[in-house]
């Protein structure tokens, strides 16, 4: 199928069910419309991680069992919060976990599993939230949000995202939704052949690392030791030391990676890793960015 324009037909059609499930979980169950955004992004990103049909498979069942299911869902969003208190994650990690959701997709996930995965989850959610689910669920949207006129929309092309309490998301960011966004939306390869890829900002691939006073560790140093660490070579494309004057060591510096599986490799659920090269201490952490 030749490229061409998406429309707004064509597009709820091709996601029939996900709109049906998005529809159940703020029309039927009333549940918060930003939440219900990242329940169904995670859920997305699953199907295409290795947890296939999770949402067709749950169409069929109770009611209650389906708002089970996205409660689950709401621990695993809750567990990728790197504010979240360790006493809360252990609580959550001990209390059951994700037992429904485990027998759904009839494949072993728990909670901890978010947690060592943490990054990579994020990264996903936001690729899901931002290129597929702020171009389905408008429509659905704009008739559970306060303020929000559907009809109207139909004649007018608002220059303004509709606003949804819950966003900017302290993990997710930001999230703009506009009316009418998908008539200019041209997937690779048309509607029938388009896959979402995860799209990543460098920030996502990059690490924070400090270094102890008296011990000054090199550009090479940190490459050998995370190559090492991840057993790949050119795991770490580029390493930004401290601009400091040539007579004095650099404290810190930033480490893009290739992926960002590696900064959850790097981690393992932890906040903060420490690791050890030619006697010399070394702290890792994610990147923030703070303008």
């Amino acid at each position: 199928m030749s490229n061409s324009i998406v429309t707004e037909e064509k597009l709820h059609a091709f996601h029939r069910i996900d709109r049906e499930m998005f529809s159940r979980l703020v029309v039927s169950f009333m549940r918060d419309p930003a939440e219900s955004l990242q329940v169904m992004a995670l859920w997305l990103w699953l199907e295409q991680t290795g947890y296939p049909n999770i949402i067709i498979m749950m169409l069929g069942l109770p009611d209650s069992i389906v708002n089970a299911l996205a409660d689950e869902a709401v621990l695993c969003l809750r567990c990728l919060d790197c504010s979240t208190s360790n006493s809360t994650l252990l609580r959550l990690t001990s209390n059951g976990g994700i037992v429904l959701t485990s027998r759904l997709m009839h494949k072993e996930i728990s909670l901890q599993w978010f947690i060592q995965n943490r990054f990579t989850t994020i990264s996903g959610v936001k690729n899901f939230l931002t290129n597929i689910c702020a171009r389905i669920f408008t429509d659905i949207l704009q008739r559970v949000l306060p303020g929000t006129n559907p009809i109207l929309s139909q004649f007018t092309h608002p220059q303004q995202p509709l606003v949804i309490p819950g966003f900017p998301h302290p993990v997710f960011g930001a999230l703009n939704i506009f009316p009418g966004f998908v008539e200019d939306f041209i997937p690779t390869g048309g509607l029938w052949g388009w896959k979402p890829t995860i799209e990543l900002s460098v920030d996502d691939r990059t690490m924070f690392l400090t270094f102890s006073r008296g011990f000054p560790v090199s550009v090479e140093e940190v490459k050998k030791l995370f190559s090492d660490v991840l057993g790949m070579e050119k795991c770490v494309q580029d390493v930004d030391m401290e601009n400091v004057p040539s007579y004095e060591q650099p404290l810190y510096a930033k480490m893009v990676l290739s992926s960002v599986t590696f900064v959850d490799r790097i981690l393992k659920g932890n906040r903060v890793s420490k690791f050890r090269i030619n006697g010399k201490h070394i702290w890792a952490r994610k990147y923030e960015r703070r303008d």
